[in-house]
């Protein structure tokens, strides 16, 4: 954020002199790390593609902001945890918001914050529309090379309204006034590619079935012989979703409620846990699986159980997939049902880290224009911590992939990769206190302008080494703006 005007005042705690506190007429910020990801986006076209669907109904003779600057303002803004459009009144003379904006720090100022309140309730169907295509577009072009397999993960984060949203609603489960919107998350690049947002008092699989038949057909598209898995909890677990799944040929992973009938079927494998834990006083983890079918199912499905037995007490869970492999090897289709898990972090940081929550306009087309802002911020974030991260470090087991490791080995696995390197799947605070937020001075020339950074930062290894990283990322042929 830029220095305010006007200030001077003298501290005497220190005791060999007084500490003098004046301003300076140089231009300063506080969050010169951004630049980088600014280079970065310049590369991937990920703002520019995000505006460029975007309807502009404006006079073009009296523009004074594009929709590509007030995109490129929030976003980033978002990003350095500047969440709020208020938050836009003081950042619109910031030097580096300028720069990102395509100004000179010298230039007229950004958007102030009615010009962005009348820019999010511009926005139509057709827009959303639009960005819901261009999302699932731009997460193609991150492929360098086609995929054979992707999986994608299926949730709903809970959004508390305080105010008279158009479709707040009161959900009984979360005991709140509320919006529910749903996500659909690549496993293999922590993308967002799909998302909605509903009403309060949706169901958690209200409307994914469309979401996810929309995104398989393109990707079929662009690769028509990707393999596609899905996962999702029992929110998910639906015949809608079952059915949809099975008529696309996609592979699936839900979780399914437990019932009498499950139960009984599973007594003898959670009594035999039992036995097993009392004998030898190690925890146990047992599976078994059948076919089943429910009443409204019109055929039976195969159905996975794991009964657990610890110190803790027992634990059984249900899962239903159409898998090959499941047939053969329960326990590991389990497995990578559970790693979905790390989906449900990707939707953390996305409400805890860039505040997707902060749906506080009263039209609903513009709260889900707001959640597609948050969400590009989330994804740009994702994009350049990949292409900023170190090679990976060692296996535990050299001779074997990622995807076949233990869970002991794959958290050991991690833990050495975030040690190695604090960035490669650091958190949007981390990003912002080792990279982002960092002051600078700002000065003009009629040859360049130089931003000078101090020479003491602590984190100044870090940002060398982004700097380096992105000099060798090609970049995506992007239409020139004014």
């Amino acid at each position: 954020m830029s220095i305010q005007p006007v200030l001077q005042g003298t501290f005497s705690f220190f005791q060999n002199l007084p500490v003098v506190v004046e301003t300076t007429a140089v231009q300063l910020s506080s969050d010169a790390g951004l630049l980088a990801f600014r280079e970065f986006d310049d590369k991937v076209g990920l703002t520019f593609g995000f505006a460029a669907v975007l309807d502009d109904r404006r006079d073009p003779d009296l523009l004074e902001h594009s929709l590509l600057e007030m995109s490129r303002s929030r976003i980033f803004g978002i990003l350095a945890d500047y969440v709020d459009q208020n938050d836009h009144d003081t950042l619109r003379s910031d030097p580096v918001f300028k720069l990102i904006a395509n100004r000179s720090p010298d230039a007229p100022d950004l958007a102030s914050q009615p010009t962005l309140s009348r820019f999010e309730n511009s926005i139509n169907i057709h827009s959303l529309k639009r960005l819901r295509e261009q999302f699932v577009e731009q997460f193609i072009a991150s492929f360098v090379v086609p995929p054979r397999h992707l999986t994608f993960d299926l949730d709903a984060i809970d959004d508390p309204a305080h105010g008279a949203q158009q479709l707040v609603l009161f959900h009984g489960y979360f005991e709140q006034y509320q919006y529910f919107p749903s996500f659909i998350t690549s496993a293999d690049n922590d993308q967002v590619v799909v998302l909605s947002l509903r009403h309060g008092t949706a169901t958690a699989a209200l409307g994914a079935d469309d979401d996810l038949e929309f995104l398989t057909q393109r990707l079929r598209r662009a690769w028509p012989d990707v393999r596609i898995c899905v996962r999702g909890d029992a929110g998910y677990g639906t015949p809608k979703m079952y059915d949809v799944c099975e008529r696309l040929n996609i592979d699936y992973l839900f979780g399914l409620a437990a019932n009498k009938r499950l139960q009984r079927a599973s007594d003898a494998l959670l009594a035999e846990a039992v036995r097993q834990f009392e004998e030898t006083g190690t925890p146990q983890r047992l599976f078994e699986a059948f076919w089943y079918q429910a009443g409204p199912w019109p055929h039976a499905r195969w159905v996975i159980v794991k009964a657990e037995a610890n110190v803790q007490g027992t634990n059984r869970r249900f899962i239903v997939t159409n898998r090959a492999g499941a047939q053969v090897l329960p326990e590991a289709a389990y497995d990578d049902y559970v790693q979905r898990g790390e989906g449900e972090n990707r939707n953390k940081e996305l409400k805890c880290g860039l505040q997707i929550d902060r749906t506080s306009d009263h039209r609903f087309m513009a709260n889900y224009f707001r959640l597609y802002l948050h969400t590009a911020a989330f994804n740009l974030l994702v994009r350049f911590r990949q292409a900023m991260a170190l090679p990976p470090a060692p296996k535990p087991t050299p001779d074997v992939p990622p995807e076949a490791f233990t869970e002991p080995e794959r958290r050991h696995h991690l833990r050495r990769c975030r040690q190695r390197d604090p960035l490669v799947q650091a958190q949007p605070c981390t990003w912002r206190s080792l990279l982002i937020k960092v002051a600078a001075e700002i000065s003009v020339s009629v040859r360049r302008i130089v931003v000078r950074l101090s020479a003491h930062w602590p984190n100044l290894e870090y940002f060398q080494r982004v700097v380096q990283s992105l000099a060798t990322i090609p970049s995506v042929p992007i239409p020139s703006t004014s």
